[in-house]
Parts: structure tokens; C-alpha cells; sequence
């Protein structure tokens, strides 16, 4: 799946990788530049912030600052808020904003910029705009000052402030609902340099002689997208492009093979069979608990990444990330492959003779190795799966808005947050299209939702085990993915971002 592709779809994530070098050999690393290239297949909407979402976000960064700076360890520090602070139960946030900060056009940051792009924000169709949806209100205090208030507590909602919902473009340009699309106004590092960008090729930024931060310490920044992971290679052994973030094990091994690129690997997305039927609405068999457990049984997980992924990854029954406080290792290993049990779970089920299941297919995300393996182990254990061909183009409306189908096999991306993750995959909405919970889910999530984030980690890893045992997903793996650079650029992953923020990267020395 190209990353940013199906970006409605998930926020992708990663985990801290070990920087590796390639090949032994005498290549001199190329000299630093004070312009940075960094190739992508992300193709943003546009360049308003309503659009912004997942791996796109860099394109975004560039031109403007967010309420709060994440940092790549995931700390959240001050950028345009200088300080926050929650009432005490956690349902309004009081932000303290900078009095020193201009947009580019000159005109001042303020309380009244904040609640005009939080406002806008919540209102729009964005992506990422239901990540807002427990914001009730929110009220300028005086210039400096502005609450957030919320209909109820939302642990996510710093993440979100430092993400896409944070990120502050000019009220002025609010008139005219198309001029940011194409005419960024933010307050951020870096000018669009309309000359020399290419919409949908090549978007350039300079940096803003004016920007009342750190200058970063490129002069140039340069996001060049492209249709295919080769040219990415190609570019990256001719010195045309600086840093990439490669998915597919073949050009990994490529890129490997050239001793002057530098390959960092991180665990990003996980791809499972992500089960909207759990009520048993289209298919009976899947409301019983023991059903899916056989499921999971009965898909070798261990030889799908040996063969589909060439070993590039880690196995995997939970859908909770590494950097989350759900995450508990011993589940990773929950289900192992056992046909004869699946078997068993079936029979106990009622379902001795197996059941039909039938999911959609599409090509950027089930290749055939996929859809042959998940098939012929479901039909080992009785099970017949059917896969239905879906246009990338209806997609969404099929799978999202007909709901169409029983499930869905999908690369999701594990974000740090806990609560990002409850509310995308757990709560009804995003990934829970038919709404499904019982009564030992919702009360975990009730409680993570009203107590501290210090407080949560018990409860979040009751929770993570408790989909494990009850087979709410069928993960496979977490896929392994490779930042590779020309040698010039020195890069930190990102926590919770597929790819680096903007502020990570630096010139080798």
C-alpha cells in the first residue's frame, strides 16, 4: 500500500529502528547540501490544513507551525502554545499561545487565529477532522489565551494539537476557501516557492528569512513525489534525491546493495483482516467468539512473512503498538498456526463444515502471494474465502459508507498514542463500521477515557488482551520498512509518523 494513498484510511505509524549501514565498500558519502530532497508517493489533496493527514503531514510542516511540537521521542514541547493545561477532569484545555508570531503575510497570531482554524477545522470533511469531534467549544480568553472545551475527555487531544488539528494557517485566507490549496499562509519555517513547484511532481520550499523560531538547517526543502518505489532507488544511488521511506522488500534489498546508502528498519504498519462483522449481521458464524479465534488459528502467520515479505517484519496477534502502554509482548505470539484447533473451535461453533466468507480485494494492498496464502489456509480449516475485486476509485464508498463487506484485510498504522488507537479502531466509527462492542470493551475504554494517561497502562493492556482473546482482528505482522538516505542526510524516526517529521533531519557531518 503507497503510503498516503489510502490515508483516509489510517494514520501510519513506527517504531524506533537500529541504523544500519549498507554493504562494506570505499564510497565516500556525498557532501552535505544546504538543500534537502526527500522523495515520497504521497500526493497531498491540497496544501490547506483541513487536508492534512498521515504521511502527508510533512508537506504541511513546511509552511505551518502547530499548536504543540512533538518531538521524535513522542514528548509533546511548546511551538506556537508555550504551555497547557487541563481543568481537573481532564474536559477543558487552556492553552497559553506566543505573542511574538506573524503569518507570512504579516498579520499577527493570535487566540482568534487558534479558535478560527480549530473551528474550521471540526467543521470540515478532512480526514482527520472527526479527531476533534469531542471539542465542544472553544473560547478566546484574551490574545494570549484560548480553552478548548470538551463534551468529553479526550487523551489523544495533545497528539492531535501536534498534528493535523494543530497546524495554523491564516484566518484572512478563510474567505477564500480555495486560495490555501495551492497559496499556503502559515507561520511556519518555510515559503512555497510557486516557481519552482510542480502540483502533483514536485513541491519546493525556501526557507522564511522571517521565521521567529530556529531556522532549520536546510535552506531548501524539496518534497518530490513519484508512482513507484524503483525510481525512488534510482534516485537515491544517483544523488538526485536524499532520503526516502521504502515498503517493498525488493527494493530494500536494492537499495542495499548500493554501499552508500544508509537503511534505518522500522516496524510500521500492521496488516491483519480487520473484522467489521463481529455481530454476525452478514455472516452468522462471526459473531461467535470461538469463530474468530479459529480464523486467527488457522493463518501461518510465519510463513506469509517468510515468503510474502521476505522475512521483513515481526509477527504478530495484537493490533496495539509497540510505543503504545497496551502494548504487551506475550500477545504477539497469542495465536500460532493450529489448524487442528481451529478445527475444534469450529465444530464447538456449530460450524463443523466450515462457513463462506467473502472479502474485497484491492491489488495495491492484496497482491496475489496474500490473497492465495490467506485462502488456502482458511480452506484447510473448512473455511471457504472468496475474494471480490474492488476499483481503488469505489473503494471507500463499497467497503466505508455501503458496508458492504463482512471485513477488510488493511495495513494500519500503530500510532503512540493509546487512545488515538481506541478511538480509530476500537470505538464505532473509522474501523468499527458496524459499531460492534460488548460490555467488557466498553467498560475499559470508559475508564482509559477518564483517568490520567499515568493511570492507564493496567487497564489499556486489559483491553489489548481482551480483543486478543475475543479475535475483534486477525493481525499477521508488522511489517518492516526501510528510511534509507544518500549518506548527506542524518534522519531520527518518528514516533508515531511512518515518516519523519521535517525537524528530524540533519546534515551528516
Amino acid at each position: 500500500m503507497k503510503l498516503g494513498k489510502w490515508s483516509g484510511f489510517a494514520a501510519l505509524t513506527l517504531a524506533t529502528g537500529v541504523l544500519l549501514s549498507g554493504c562494506a565498500g570505499a564510497a565516500q558519502s556525498p557532501a552535505a547540501s544546504d538543500t534537502l530532497n526527500i522523495a515520497t508517493l504521497t500526493v497531498p489533496q491540497s496544501l490547506d490544513p483541513i487536508n492534512a493527514t498521515g504521511s502527508n503531514v510533512p508537506f504541511f510542516q513546511a509552511v505551518y507551525d502547530t499548536l504543540i511540537r512533538r518531538q521524535a521521542n513522542g514528548d509533546f514541547t511548546p511551538m506556537l502554545a508555550t504551555k497547557w493545561e487541563y481543568n481537573a477532569d481532564n474536559t477543558q484545555l487552556t492553552l497559553t499561545l506566543r505573542d511574538d508570531v506573524k503569518f507570512h503575510d504579516g498579520t499577527p497570531f493570535n487566540a482568534e487565529a487558534v479558535k478560527a482554524n480549530i473551528d474550521r477545522f471540526r467543521a470540515s470533511t478532512g480526514a482527520d477532522s472527526k479527531g476533534l469531534k469531542n471539542v465542544s467549544e472553544v473560547t478566546v480568553v484574551d490574545p494570549t489565551h484560548v480553552t478548548i472545551a470538551l463534551s468529553a475527555p479526550d487523551p489523544s487531544l495533545l497528539f492531535r494539537l501536534s498534528d493535523s488539528a494543530g497546524l495554523m494557517a491564516n484566518p484572512a485566507a478563510f474567505a477564500n476557501p480555495d486560495s490555501l490549496k495551492t497559496t499556503p499562509d502559515g507561520t511556519g519555517p518555510y515559503d512555497l516557492d510557486k516557481s519552482k513547484t510542480v502540483i502533483g511532481t514536485k513541491w519546493v520550499y525556501d526557507r522564511d528569512a522571517k521565521y521567529w523560531g530556529d531556522k532549520l538547517p536546510y535552506q531548501t526543502l524539496t518534497l518530490s513525489v513519484f508512482d513507484n518505489e524503483n525510481a525512488i532507488v534510482n534516485g537515491l544511488k544517483t544523488g538526485q534525491i536524499d532520503t526516502a521511506l521504502l515498503q517493498s522488500a525488493d527494493q530494500r534489498a536494492a537499495a542495499k546493495q548500493d554501499a552508500q546508502l544508509k537503511i534505518q528498519d522500522s516496524n510500521v504498519d500492521v496488516q491483519s483482516i480487520i473484522l467489521f462483522d463481529r455481530a454476525g449481521a452478514m455472516v452468522p458464524a462471526l459473531s461467535d467468539a470461538r469463530v474468530r479465534q479459529a480464523l486467527n488459528y488457522a493463518i501461518d502467520r510465519d510463513t506469509m512473512l517468510k515468503q510474502i515479505r521476505q522475512g521483513l517484519g515481526v509477527t504478530t496477534s495484537q493490533m496495539f503498538g509497540t510505543d503504545t502502554l497496551g502494548y504487551d509482548k506475550s500477545l504477539d505470539n497469542y495465536y500460532t498456526h493450529d489448524p487442528k484447533k481451529a478445527k475444534e473451535l469450529l465444530a464447538e461453533a456449530g460450524y463443523a463444515n466450515g462457513f463462506d466468507l467473502t472479502l474485497p480485494r484491492m491489488a495495491a494492498i492484496v497482491d496475489d502471494a496474500l490473497a492465495a496464502s490467506l485462502k488456502a489456509d482458511f480452506a484447510a480449516v473448512g473455511v471457504k474465502l472468496t475474494w471480490q475485486d474492488v476499483d481503488q476509485a469505489t473503494a471507500l464508498k463499497q467497503i466505508f459508507t455501503d458496508k458492504g463487506f463482512p471485513g477488510l484485510v488493511l495495513s494500519l498504522g500503530q500510532p503512540a498514542n493509546d487512545w488515538l488507537m481506541i478511538s480509530s479502531q476500537l470505538q464505532p466509527g473509522s474501523f468499527n463500521i458496524f459499531g460492534y462492542t460488548d460490555p467488557e470493551a466498553t467498560a475499559l475504554i470508559t475508564k482509559i477515557q477518564h483517568e490520567s494517561v499515568a493511570d492507564s497502562k493496567a487497564d489499556a493492556q486489559a483491553l489489548n488482551k481482551h480483543i486478543v482473546e475475543q479475535g475483534w482482528f486477525i493481525p499477521f505482522y508488522r511489517q518492516t520498512y526501510a528510511l534509507v538516505t544518500d549518506g548527506s542526510v542524518n534522519v531520527t524516526q518518528q514516533s508515531g509518523m511512518a515518516v519523519p517529521s521535517i525537524y528530524n533531519y540533519t546534515p551528516a557531518k
